[in-house]
């Protein structure tokens, strides 16, 4: 991550940046990602961890078997009272 870090990217493309960090690094590097999309920076990454992803994005696309089942705003794709969790499994069952 350092090493993607230290030129100061505009985009950063991630596969599962959480696995395997501990508690303390999670939180530095979700603090870390909150900084670059502030700064007009981009985070595209991909995770199972369903409930980070709902909390750190504000867009998302679920893919199943190479397809995007669903995309587009998190405020959007989520139904009220649903979280993404929840619409993961209902695109699941209906795809």
């Amino acid at each position: 991550m350092i090493s993607a870090l230290v030129h100061s990217p505009k985009l950063l493309i991630l596969d599962e940046p959480f696995v395997g960090l501990d508690p303390k690094a999670s939180l530095i590097l979700k603090k870390v990602m909150a900084q670059m999309c502030e700064a007009g920076g981009a985070i595209f990454f991909s995770t199972h961890v369903l409930d980070v992803a709902e909390k750190l994005c504000n867009k998302v696309a679920i893919i199943k078997d190479g397809s995007i089942e669903a995309s587009g705003d998190m405020s959007l794709v989520i139904k009220e009272g649903e979280t993404l969790e929840s619409m993961f499994m209902e695109v699941l069952e209906n795809a």
